[in-house]
């Protein structure tokens, strides 16, 4: 026993670390000197031997404890410890196995993954562009789209009518060869995708002409999709089931349509609310006046106050964006007054302005004197 190295030595780390840390520290040097990564070269061979040594006692609690109270030497029968009958005594490396799998993506200790096991098809992703007004109602339109679907000559196996597909008798269908290596006097099994039937499980002797063995073919589509009221720009719609077909009888995969909104004329949105400005002459902003404001159902009438000053927002209640899962709400539409001063004034205009001007009183301009007032309150 002189002459093995100290377990935690072997696996770089410190005495007392706990499951977490050696369980890490033994996936770090398998994957490192595993013979699949270093084919031929014994030092390695000898190294993945040591590190598994260590990491089957240090892994098991109980063998662990043992270890730290008497080192090597309780698990060398010659010494009176008791022992395990060396490395090669171990007999559980369900730990282990774990592990490789997850490293190497094969079975160690023979298990395997059913590459033949029931897929689900993949997602297709489509785009769809509407206007505004139909962002806001709802609309119904077609939307082309590209998606993998089972060959309708064959039904999906990829063998040509009257004959069918064939077991691999390499891999007796399963897809993979479980591939043996002895290192020691340990067996490590990996697997590995069967070269005969290239992981398929099957032999096709007379391919389809249509799919030419490969069971699927690409297709154009065309779904005429309900697009909901109050849609958003940017929002997706999954429609279940329109994507690929799925392979071994699995599910087939989702048809994902991202709508995009084409901007409105004078119109923008805000979640459920509309806003627009709405120009008044100086006029109507002064005197007051019943206008027409635009909505998305038509024009309508609104009142106008007295002395409305620019930028000045009004709202249309429930003249908004419906709510995509509750048509009977809307939002508002908000709508924020621009007064238009008049330009290219005739001389007979510009006086009948002079002598407005000369008639109104400070009263009548609050903003500016309170804004003057500010000023050489200051000083």
């Amino acid at each position: 026993m002189a002459d093995k190295r100290d377990y935690y030595e072997v696996l770089g780390l410190s005495k007392g670390a706990d499951e977490a840390e050696i369980k890490k520290a033994y996936r770090s040097m398998a994957k490192k000197y595993h013979p699949d990564m270093n084919p031929g070269n014994a030092e390695a061979e000898a190294k993945f031997k040591e590190v598994n040594e260590a990491y089957a006692v240090l892994s098991d609690p109980d063998k662990k404890a043992q270890y730290d109270q008497y080192g090597h030497a309780a698990f060398d029968q010659t010494s009176g410890g008791g022992g395990y009958g060396g490395f090669g005594g171990f007999s559980d490396f369900g730990d282990i196995g774990d592990i490789f799998g997850s490293i190497f993506g094969g079975g160690f200790g023979g298990g395997r993954q059913n590459r033949n096991a029931p897929m689900r098809g993949e997602d297709v992703m489509a785009k769809v562009t509407i206007t505004f007004e139909e962002a806001v109602f709802g609309v119904k339109q077609d939307v082309s789209y590209s998606r993998i679907q089972k060959c309708s000559d064959c039904g999906g196996s990829g063998a040509a009518k009257g004959t069918s597909a064939e077991t691999c008798s390499a891999c007796r269908g399963s897809g993979q060869r479980v591939i043996t290596q002895r290192i020691g006097g340990m067996a490590f099994q990996s697997t590995t995708t069967c070269d005969a039937c290239k992981g398929k499980g099957k032999i096709i002797k007379e391919p389809c002409s249509n799919c030419r063995g490969k069971g699927f073919v690409k297709v154009n589509k065309k779904y005429a999709v309900s697009i909901p009221a109050g849609i958003n720009d940017g929002q997706r719609l999954t429609i279940r089931g329109q994507g690929c077909d799925g392979r071994n009888g699995g599910p087939a995969g989702d048809l994902i349509i991202t709508v995009n909104v084409k901007p409105h004329a004078f119109f923008e949105r805000d979640g459920f609310n509309i806003y627009c400005d709405v120009p008044l002459t100086v006029a109507e902003a002064t005197l007051g006046a019943e206008i027409e404001i635009p909505t998305l159902e038509g024009n309508q009438k609104f009142t106008i106050p007295e002395g409305t000053q620019g930028g000045t927002e009004f709202t249309l209640k429930q003249k908004g964006v419906p709510f995509i899962n509750n048509p009977n709400r809307r939002g508002d539409l908000i709508f924020t007054t621009v007064i238009e001063i008049p330009k290219g004034l005739n001389e007979k205009q510009k006086e009948h302005m002079r002598a407005f001007a000369e008639s109104c009183k400070e009263s009548n301009y609050s903003k500016k004197n309170g804004f003057f007032k500010r000023i050489f309150d200051k000083k």
